[in-house]
């Protein structure tokens, strides 16, 4: 029974994609109903598929799909805790995308597409994450990179939503390839695709070539997951529709490539070289972004930003051996990040825009949209890491995990050897998640008080005086009475606001979260919990002191503008404010190394295929015709010509042979 339920999990929405698609011109009545209640079904579904398979059981089952002439391709399912876990998930977040985008979307011509495409990428998430076998994940995966182009680029006629979907395309498409080959070596070392025969053999040391399938799938993973240095599509993707970028942020495509590296940690454990890289890497991506987002204007930019900082924490937590942490840490991600997108689509929506917001241009929305600011207000508290809410018990779990690894105490779960660890790899995964709190409270904060309490100069200035730090704190814009949120866009924001509120409670209790995992404790380190809430608060305060400075700035100035912002990035970075607004030139620096060399040879091949080939071509074609001209004027049938160029033949032989004597 449970095995049918499991079944059922992605098949409905891929249906109901097709029915959608099927319906959208003939009967768009039943466009909306097609997009919610499948996917509302699947939700329902896999919550009994949890609670049928109960915490520290597992379900295989696989078919053979065809002879493939050597090993093996099946389709097989493979349901532990993990999966029917990332199945909920993934379900709620989907089903509240959709219930929001049908209000979001109300008038937007191309809805029915978009809900099917929407449908089709729950199901292949799902696909991924049931899957038991590689190449089955992959078709999943690949399918996921589809529906993200298509997407992304739901705005086709803006250049901006064409580039970027082009752009996500072919970034997570160049990871890719290397992670189809190291599919293949790792099938070839352990003789199957089954991702349960490939982790039996890494836990028995029978994978020659470990660091050479983690290595190249890791690959994989930064595109998907977009990691340092393959993560610049993701930023750009936020020209697609905002629900969209809830779905893609939450639930699917960023959080396959986490799931992957969870599902296979044996494999990665089994190689030490591995663990470096992905450690590093999500240090470096942690960092980055969060510097990154503190200097963005968009508000979908610094979410965007801290969605690739939030994966790298759960990099990190993988790369010191704890996947219990980074998969907790995955799961209130979903819920928090999901929450955060959908109010950012409120206030969009608000705004009467379909465009990126300027939060440097909010005119405060306090009053328009309660909602979306006090559930905000709830989910940046999480993304901040600030007790009790949920990502403060899910980050604490990885800093915990990261402080055991610097100790040489690698809280692996029995899944390879922990040994493997390296302590300084601890360290810096500790260090770099702590410098990422700081400068995570601190654009949480920045985007809470430039998005709702922007700074307004008086009309009536007594003097070019200075005002206080308080004063200057109070003077906010006048605010437009009146919600504009819709009940279908608002219900779905107090639903994600409750895991976002409690969901990180669940990680205390050892029979609770622990228990459909591995069992490792998530309870926060005594030393470790202290140190990030003081780092967290640290950040938020410095950067609510650093607004209330600009806010001084902006009102002493007597020719500023009605409605300027009071931006406290400058202050916060200082120098490296312009590199980090850009992303530290790495687009910059892919154009010049690759884009621009490879245009250059693109521009060379069409130039030799036009001024050598077609010129080659057509003189070939063009010779043969001049030759057949000439001779036809030759061969005009004309008996008098005839006799003529043989008179003059046999003149011209005469004289030649006279010549000759």
């Amino acid at each position: 029974m449970t095995l049918t339920l499991a079944i059922l999990v992605p098949l409905l929405p891929f249906l109901g994609a097709l029915a959608g698609l099927a319906a959208g011109r003939r009967a768009p009545g039943l466009v909306r109903p097609l997009a919610v209640l499948p996917t509302l079904a699947a939700a329902v579904l896999a919550v009994l598929v949890m609670v049928g398979l109960g915490p520290g059981h597992h379900l295989d089952a696989a078919t053979q799909l065809t002879p493939t002439g050597g090993l093996p391709i099946t389709l097989s399912f493979h349901l532990d805790g993990i999966a029917v876990l990332l199945a909920v998930l993934v379900t709620v977040v989907a089903t509240c995308v959709q219930v929001y985008s049908t209000s979001y979307l109300r008038e937007d011509p191309r809805y029915p597409s978009y809900a099917a495409l929407v449908s089709l990428f729950t199901a292949a998430m799902l696909l991924v994450v049931y899957s038991g076998d590689l190449i089955v994940l992959l078709v999943g995966w690949e399918v996921m990179g589809v529906c993200s182009y298509f997407l992304v680029g739901h705005h086709w006629e803006r250049p901006d939503a064409r580039s970027a979907s082009i752009k996500a395309f072919l970034v997570t498409k160049l990871g890719d390839v290397p992670f189809l080959f190291g599919i293949f070596v790792l099938a070839s070392d352990a003789g199957t695709f089954r991702i349960d025969g490939v982790v039996a053999a890494a836990q028995t040391g029978q994978l020659p070539h470990a660091t050479l399938a983690a290595i190249l799938l890791l690959c994989g993973v930064a595109g998907k997951s977009a990691q340092f240095p393959l993560h610049t599509w993701l930023p750009d993707a936020m020209a697609g529709p905002t629900p969209v970028s809830a779905l893609i942020h939450a639930a699917t495509m960023v959080a396959a490539g986490v799931y992957l590296v969870a599902r296979l940690e044996p494999v990665f454990l089994r190689s030490t070289a591995a663990l470096v890289v992905l450690g590093i890497m999500a240090v470096i991506t942690m960092i980055g972004s969060a510097l990154c987002a503190l200097a963005q204007d968009d508000l979908k930019r610094v979410l965007a930003y801290s969605t690739v900082g939030q994966l790298g924490y759960m990099a990190g937590a993988l790369a010191v051996g704890d996947r219990d942490a980074a998969l907790f840490h995955l799961i209130t991600h979903g819920a928090f990040k999901a929450l955060l997108f959908l109010c950012a689509g409120v206030v969009i929506h608000a705004a009467h825009t379909n465009s990126l917001t300027a939060m440097s241009r909010m005119d405060g929305l306090r009053r328009r949209v309660p909602d979306a600011y006090a559930t905000m207000g709830l989910g940046l508290a999480a993304l901040a890491g600030l007790p009790p809410f949920s990502g403060f018990f899910s980050k604490d779990a990885i800093l915990t995990a990261a402080e055991h690894a610097a100790n040489g105490e690698a809280l692996t779960g029995g899944l390879g050897p922990a040994g493997n660890v390296p302590c300084w790899l601890g360290w810096t995964v500790l260090i770099g998640g702590l410098l990422t709190a700081l400068l995570t409270a601190a654009y949480a904060t920045r985007l809470w008080l430039l998005a709702f309490f922007p700074v307004r100069r008086p009309e009536q200035a007594a003097a070019p005086v200075a005002p206080t730090a308080a004063a200057a704190a109070a003077l906010v814009s006048d605010e437009p009475a009146g919600p504009v949120e819709p009940p279908a866009m608002r219900a779905p924001l107090w639903l994600l606001a409750v895991p976002t509120l409690a969901l990180g409670l669940v990680g205390l209790w050892p029979k609770a979260l622990p228990a459909w995992l591995d069992g490792v404790s998530l309870t926060p380190s005594p030393v470790t919990w202290p140190i990030a809430t003081a780092v967290a608060l640290l950040g938020a305060g410095l950067a609510w002191l650093a607004w209330r400075r600009a806010a001084a700035r902006v009102l002493a100035e007597a020719e500023t503008d009605v409605g300027a912002a009071a931006d406290p990035a400058p202050l916060l970075l200082g120098p490296l404010l312009a590199p980090a607004r850009v992303g530290f030139g790495v687009d910059v620096f892919y154009d010049r190394v690759f884009v621009r060399p490879f245009l250059a040879a693109a521009r060379l091949v069409s130039f030799l295929d036009r001024e050598v080939v077609e010129t080659y071509v057509k003189g070939a074609a063009g010779t043969p015709g001049l030759l057949g001209r000439a001779v036809r004027r030759a061969q005009n049938g004309n008996t008098q010509g005839y006799l003529s160029a043989l008179a003059a033949g046999v003149v011209l032989l005469a004289v030649i042979v006279a010549v000759a004597q």
